[in-house]
């Protein structure tokens, strides 16, 4: 698991939603696999760099793309996050170190903090307090 930290706005110009670049917000890039951790981690990661007002950008290379689509759409179905721009590209991958190179799909997708984020987080907690 890689998580990298950027300061500033993202390298394409169409990144955010409203066309303004924010200064101070930082951009962290989560890099998914689809074998060294669990699901669930992944999610509560994003989810806890998103509360902290933070953009994510996950990423996936090869197999781990649904795995990246199923936690974005979590979040978003939830109301945790919006889509702020999906980035699809292939990059050369070498298993060895002489031959020919495997292409790979890579797959990106950059997630902000929804405006009524703390508004669903209550709704939710009370409907489980009445339940209970």
């Amino acid at each position: 698991m890689a998580v990298e930290i950027t300061d500033g706005a993202p390298k394409n110009k169409n990144a955010n939603a409203n066309g303004v670049k924010d200064k101070g917000k930082k951009i962290i890039r989560i890099q998914v696999s689809k074998t060294k951790k669990p699901f669930f981690f992944y999610l509560n990661l994003a989810k806890k760099y998103i509360k902290q007002d933070n953009d994510v950008e996950l990423c996936a290379l090869g197999m781990a793309i649904p795995t990246v689509v199923i936690i974005s759409e979590i979040l978003k179905s939830n109301g945790w996050a919006i889509e702020k721009n999906i980035m699809t590209s292939t990059v050369i991958s070498k298993g060895e170190k002489e031959g020919r190179g495997i292409p790979k799909a890579k797959l990106g997708i950059l997630l902000g903090k929804a405006t009524d984020m703390e508004h669903n987080t209550v709704e939710n907690q009370s409907t489980v307090d009445t339940k209970a």
